[in-house]
């Protein structure tokens, strides 16, 4: 998933963040009420994580500003204030769920397995092509019944492959749709991982990479 984190505590913020990209999301930060907007707003996130209390502008208005424009995305507000009027507002406000400070990660990643599977695109329990599987739910690979170690970008490469699979993917939209916005890398980058999970999956024993190159266009999965 595509997570936007709209949090002025880096106390939260940060450990949270890490924590997600360990789970193979791709995670920004916004860090105040006005960064968060334009963030939602230029971005296409799969879920956004909006503090209630925001400098500039509180995460009220930025939840019915995107419900008003029809954003997608899913919504889960993180606030200290846990009275019924206040979920109740900020249900109404459009928020998908609510989550009260403090809570865990093990709590917070529950929520958004819940979240995930109530969306518009639920989430296939497994994607498979040919010999080569992904559990998106245990965030496995394997191929030909063999576990296949990934890193996170080679992981959202391969996933982003399968959930396309025969459409040509170009490097820019991997990188849009996989790397931070404040990430430096470029296009060469792309390239490397996709080197480094071609080899990953000819070691496994794939006698042809299936992710081909599309000469002047860029990849796709055949």
């Amino acid at each position: 998933m595509r997570i936007l984190i709209v949090e002025d505590d880096q106390r939260i913020a940060s450990p949270l963040a890490k924590d997600l990209r360990y789970q193979h999301h791709v995670v920004e930060i916004a860090r105040d009420g006005l960064e968060g907007w334009n963030y939602a707003n230029s971005g296409d996130y799969d879920l956004i994580l909006l503090d209630l209390m925001l400098p500039k502008l509180d995460g009220m208005s930025i939840c019915q500003r995107l419900r008003q424009m029809n954003s997608p995305a899913l919504i889960l507000m993180l606030t200290a204030k846990d009275t019924t009027q206040d979920k109740v507002l900020g249900l109404d406000a459009g928020a998908d769920d609510y989550l009260v400070k403090p809570f865990t990660l093990e709590e917070l990643a529950a929520r958004i397995r819940a979240l995930s599977r109530r969306s518009r695109e639920p989430m296939q329990p497994r994607l498979e092509y040919g010999e080569l599987s992904l559990d998106p739910a245990i965030q496995t690979v394997t191929f030909g019944g063999l576990p296949l170690i990934l890193t996170p970008k080679e992981y959202g490469i391969l996933e982003y492959f399968l959930r396309h699979p025969r459409q040509i993917v170009s490097r820019s939209v991997l990188l849009d749709k996989l790397w931070e916005f404040d990430d430096i890398s470029g296009e060469g980058t792309v390239k490397t991982h996709i080197t480094n999970l071609r080899s990953k999956l000819k070691a496994a024993g794939s006698l042809e990479p299936p992710i081909k190159n599309v000469y002047g266009m860029g990849y796709r999965l055949e």
